[in-house]
């Protein structure tokens, strides 16, 4: 089924933000959703995450859109499906990012040490309260 026009642009916007996350850093889900201007949206960048095509023919997809440096504000690696988590975990060791594993089996990334969390997107100018103190 084709997606709305608001809905390739929301996807879209996603796998460019997580474009800009550095290698061996990691952000939130939340953090990408907050840096979107759509704080309430965590959930919805990774439902575009889950949906990042392999198929390298598409504009976005796996090779190009460094998934695996997102994860959920706790710092964890979300388990989506079997083995996931694990292949996540994998690929930010492969980027230098140490990945812990806890006593449940869980994986976790030390935020203060690999996190990503920037007030605006590269290239983005951020909004100057001095030009909005001049519009009013």
């Amino acid at each position: 089924m084709p997606r709305s026009d608001e809905a390739e642009w929301w996807f879209n916007a996603v796998y460019e933000a997580v474009q800009s996350i550095p290698y061996g850093k990691v952000t939130s889900y939340g953090h990408i959703a907050l840096l979107l201007g759509q704080p309430r949206r965590p959930r919805q960048v990774g439902i575009c995450l889950k949906h990042l095509p392999t198929d390298t023919s598409h504009h976005f997809h796996s090779g190009n859109v460094p998934w695996q440096r997102v994860i959920n504000s706790k710092g964890m690696i979300s388990h989506r499906e079997p083995g996931s988590a694990e292949r996540q975990a994998e690929a930010l060791r492969q980027e230098g990012v140490e990945v812990d594993v806890d006593s449940m089996g869980d994986f976790y990334v030390d935020f203060a040490r690999y996190g990503w969390f920037p007030e605006h997107l590269p290239g983005e100018e951020p909004l100057d309260s001095e030009d909005e103190d001049e519009a009013e």
